[in-house]
């Protein structure tokens, strides 16, 4: 089967876009090919976090992936910063990588527009450690966002640039998966953009019923219209996006006719919309607190999901040193 690689920060919760917008498609892919998700805590580094917050971090990613669905029995589920191997080739490909490229990646001067104070090293070579993290298991596919193509292009000419460098063939060019018509883009609450976990402007899985409600009823809308089948504004076509999502056709379709013919009630809008994300939720919610309570079960699936990628990893990285050309005269190589 071909190798997918995914992973996420271990920074904030996940929210109604990482759920819809790739989760469930994860779930999809476990049956169809060899999956490997882990928990991004080395990225998270960039931004500094308090080493409490930190474990609580990956330990919340850790309840949230598992809760939505993702099968340690069908999938390695592991923490980056437990594969070591990661580390090395991460050391090895920051030899072949060149400082006035990853200045160019428009991730990076978004960063440095954003938090001029921490300009810090691994800001740069963050696409060098997401190189890493997919050659180290010379993945085939890789699912990313828009944003993250750029950095992929990074990882295909790193494995293009070795495989040159020192005339083998060790990596495989990783692609970008697409879900074709199951890519589904969830828009956030407050008028424009997509929804993330560092702009304020999502649902969580792990959020209760009154503070899904809340959020929604606060969600940005216009004056309604005044002309039968007006164009939408984006703020409120989010919210016709997010019904899309979550509620029925006939849900669906009700609302849009009152928007057409100017009887909308937006306020009545929002409350459906808050009832039935809701329905899709809290169950999630409910199996979110018992896995983080479960300290027991995260070990073992920790520990099954490490033992799988250290395999893949360790594979990779004795073809990597050999090609390099490391000879270990403490006989390491041999192990």
């Amino acid at each position: 089967m071909e190798i997918v690689l995914s992973g996420i920060r271990s920074t904030g919760h996940l929210h109604l876009g990482n759920y819809y917008g790739a989760l469930r498609n994860y779930i999809k892919m476990q049956d169809n090919y060899d999956c490997f998700f882990f928990i991004a805590d080395l990225h998270s580094l960039t931004t500094h976090p308090h080493p409490d917050d930190f474990h609580s971090g990956v330990r919340t990613i850790l309840a949230e992936y598992l809760a939505s669905g993702l099968d340690p029995d069908k999938s390695a589920i592991f923490v980056q910063s437990d594969v070591p191997e990661i580390s090395e080739l991460y050391v090895l490909l920051n030899m072949i990588s060149y400082k006035g490229e990853l200045e160019r990646t428009t991730s990076f001067k978004d960063k440095v527009r954003q938090n001029p104070d921490n300009v810090n090293a691994g800001l740069l070579t963050y696409p060098v450690l997401m190189a890493a993290d997919i050659l180290i298991h010379r993945a085939n596919l890789v699912p990313v966002g828009k944003d993250q193509e750029q950095h992929l292009e990074v990882a295909r000419v790193l494995a293009r640039r070795f495989n040159s460098f020192y005339n083998c063939e060790v990596f495989p060019e990783p692609k970008a998966f697409n879900f074709g018509d199951d890519l589904v883009k969830v828009p956030g609450l407050d008028g424009s953009g997509k929804m993330g976990k560092s702009e304020g402007n999502g649902v969580y899985l792990c959020d209760d019923e009154p503070t899904i409600r809340k959020k929604v009823m606060k969600a940005v809308t216009d004056a309604g219209p005044t002309e039968p089948n007006s164009p939408m504004p984006e703020a409120v076509a989010n919210l016709f996006t997010l019904l899309g999502i979550v509620s029925s056709n006939d849900t669906v379709n009700h609302f849009k006719e009152s928007y057409n013919n100017c009887t909308i009630r937006y306020g009545d809008l929002k409350k459906q919309l808050a009832e039935d994300i809701c329905k899709q939720t809290l169950p999630i919610k409910a199996k979110i607190e018992q896995i983080y309570n479960d300290e027991e079960y995260l070990k073992r699936v920790v520990k099954r999901g490490t033992d799988r990628a250290r395999e893949s990893a360790v594979a990779t990285l004795k073809e990597v040193r050999k090609a390099v050309g490391f000879r270990s005269f403490l006989g390491f190589d041999d192990k």
